[in-house]
């Protein structure tokens, strides 16, 4: 399972109203990226190296289907699981993916929410499949 990172910046964007949270007003999408998230200072899709947009996955990623809902002092955001599947060539087509980050597509500056690290670099070859699950919750603020 792909382990969870929260950018530093999300938090302080939400606080300063750039991204919505807390509706489904917002449009969500997840990338795929080769390079390592700087968490204290990624802040934009931009600031990432996506895979090729080819092959089945389209450059700047992946609506995701989020919502979420509160319990007393208790935010739990949930998220759909995203497959991307290889069609006429590897994913991407030459570059290799680790890593996945979620990103508010509405918001002006395309601002990042977390990251996933796969563990290791993954072709995903013509006919293959690469999902990604999110669990029971995609995160969740008390």
């Amino acid at each position: 399972m792909a382990t969870y990172t929260k950018y530093e910046t999300f938090i302080e964007n939400l606080a300063n109203k750039l991204i919505d949270a807390f509706g489904t007003t917002d449009t969500w999408k997840a990338v795929i990226h080769t390079d390592a998230p700087v968490v204290a200072t990624d802040n934009a899709v931009s600031d990432l190296t996506q895979i090729g947009g080819s092959n089945g996955y389209t450059t700047g990623g992946d609506n995701i289907t989020f919502n979420s809902t509160r319990s007393g002092a208790t935010l739990t955001a949930t998220a759909t699981d995203v497959v991307w599947t290889a069609s006429g060539g590897n994913l991407g087509a030459s570059t290799t993916g680790r890593y996945f980050s979620i990103y508010d597509d509405t918001s002006t500056g395309d601002n990042l929410l977390a990251s996933f690290d796969y563990g290791a670099t993954f072709t995903v070859a013509s006919g293959e499949t690469m999902t990604l699950d999110f669990g029971a919750s995609l995160f969740t603020m008390a």
